[in-house]
């Protein structure tokens, strides 16, 4: 008997794959990031059972999240400005340093909402660009029209998504800009003058944030119907 044959012999059958663990996720996906190519990003989440349909779906979900935070942060922005304007006497300079602590969180949050959009518009790209391709593939003909279909409907479903996101991203700028004005102008002006001044602008900052909070919720309705559309709860 050969070595070879002894090596078959002994050799256990191959074992059934086996997916990472959920853990080691970040790290399979870090690596990924890290080449800076999304055919391997998307090789590694095809190994972990990800489709780019269900990435889609995972970053709109984020992105609706993402606007939820934004959201409520834009409130307490707010409530913090009110009782700000509201100020009668005190240590101004704590005022003022909760003031702009609610204006660096917003930024975060407003970061966090375009990059999240950003991430959506990528796969949806990606994704629609490679189901077209896919559709000459197909020699059932009523199968391929059948997909082509499916391909418009959801296109259509996602630019109106895409719409409502972007929407309310174009509020997100103007109110950050009068909120800094403010609060740069409360820093440079510690003093009753300043809170009489804000007090003066309170109107417009209510009216600013009410109509982003407004844009905010119907895109974030918007991405409950698609996610629902796409078959996810």
């Amino acid at each position: 008997m050969t070595d070879a044959d002894a090596g078959m012999r002994t050799r256990r059958p191959f074992p059934a794959p086996v997916f990472p663990k959920p853990a080691t996720w970040p790290l399979l996906l870090v690596a990924a990031l890290l080449t800076g190519c999304s055919g391997v990003y998307y090789g590694a989440m095809e190994k972990l059972g990800y489709e780019k349909r269900d990435i889609l779906v995972d970053r709109v979900d984020d992105a609706r999240e993402s606007q939820q935070e934004a959201r409520e942060q834009f409130e307490s922005a707010l409530e913090q400005f009110i009782a700000t304007t509201g100020f009668e006497g005190g240590d101004l300079e704590a005022q003022y340093r909760r003031l702009k602590s609610e204006y660096d969180a917003s930024v975060t949050r407003a970061d966090d909402v375009r990059r999240r959009i950003d991430q959506v518009e990528s796969v949806a790209d990606d994704l629609f660009a490679e189901w077209q391709r896919e559709l000459d593939l197909y020699t059932d003909a009523a199968l391929r029209r059948a997909s082509a279909a499916q391909l418009r409907d959801t296109q259509s479903r996602y630019r109106q998504l895409l719409g409502a996101m972007r929407r309310a991203e174009s509020k997100i700028e103007p109110v950050l800009n009068a909120f800094r004005d403010r609060v740069l102008f409360l820093k440079h002006n510690l003093n009753a003058q300043a809170i009489a001044s804000l007090r003066a602008d309170r109107r417009k900052i209510e009216t600013d944030i009410a109509a982003l909070v407004q844009e905010m919720n119907r895109s974030i309705e918007a991405a409950d119907g698609f996610i629902q559309a796409m078959g996810r709860s």
